[in-house]
């Protein structure tokens, strides 16, 4: 695996957030001060084709991306604040409902955050 590739791998295992590409760039950075952005986007690209990280997508807003371990999402319909959750894994009963094999699924349950749900009642 390419150095950059290793280490924008490294910075999505050891983060709990969602980042964008604009996020892991200024990150690596600070310890590769002559990566471009493009590098980045490229280095992200290959890492979801390998299927070592995965890409979190939301209407409106960019991509971000997150370790491969198996959870589900829990994003703000207010803020875009996206957070992980772990619920059953619903593999088995999808693939007896469908009849089929299921390769994988990304649920995200749509909610308002507690500090949205706080304005929400300061602006009532």
């Amino acid at each position: 695996m390419k150095k950059y590739a290793e280490m924008i791998l490294n910075i999505i295992n050891e983060s709990y957030d969602h980042m964008t590409a604009e996020q892991i760039f200024l990150i690596l950075k600070r310890k590769a001060p002559s990566v471009v952005l493009a590098t980045i986007y490229n280095n992200l690209n290959m890492l979801c084709e390998k299927e070592l990280i995965r890409k979190v997508s939301l209407e409106g807003s960019p991509d971000r991306y997150d370790r491969i371990q198996r959870h589900d999402h829990l994003v703000c319909k207010r803020c875009g604040k996206i957070s992980d959750m772990s619920f059953e894994d619903l593999t088995e009963k999808l693939k007896l409902q469908l009849g089929e094999n299921i390769l994988s699924y990304d649920l995200k349950i749509f909610y308002l955050c507690p500090e949205c749900r706080k304005q929400e009642m300061k602006d009532k």
